[in-house]
């Protein structure tokens, strides 16, 4: 697995939401949405780490689908931040582009795994 690649890119993309949701939460007073975009933005790389000790392939293949869904659920909470005016078009296109590139590498990862597999 390139984990060091995707591993490091989820970590750092899990600072940023981290960030992104102080502020937020500090200057624009929104909870509610900012609340699901931590949690679903900071499970991305925490469930590529759970991959990494898994018990077998489809273990693994299983961890990284669950990443997978977390990183898709982290776009959807910021296109609804940036429809509804939460965030910056600045701010919206950064972190998406970080999340859609790790969600490509994921994606990758499972594919090459699964046809491994067979």
């Amino acid at each position: 697995m390139s984990e060091s690649i995707v591993g490091k890119k989820s970590f750092e993309f899990a600072v940023d939401i981290v960030n992104f949701y102080k502020k937020i939460t500090t200057e624009k007073r929104e909870f509610v949405l900012s609340k699901q975009l931590l949690r679903s933005g900071t499970s991305v790389g925490a469930n590529i780490r759970e991959a990494l000790n898994a018990q077998s392939k489809m273990d693994f293949i299983h961890k990284l689908s669950i990443s997978q869904k977390e990183c898709d659920e982290t776009v959807y909470w910021l296109e609804l931040l940036f429809a509804t005016d939460y965030i910056s078009k600045e701010e919206f296109e950064n972190l998406k582009n970080k999340a859609l590139e790790i969600l490509k590498m994921i994606r990758s990862i499972i594919i090459t795994t699964k046809s491994k597999n067979s």
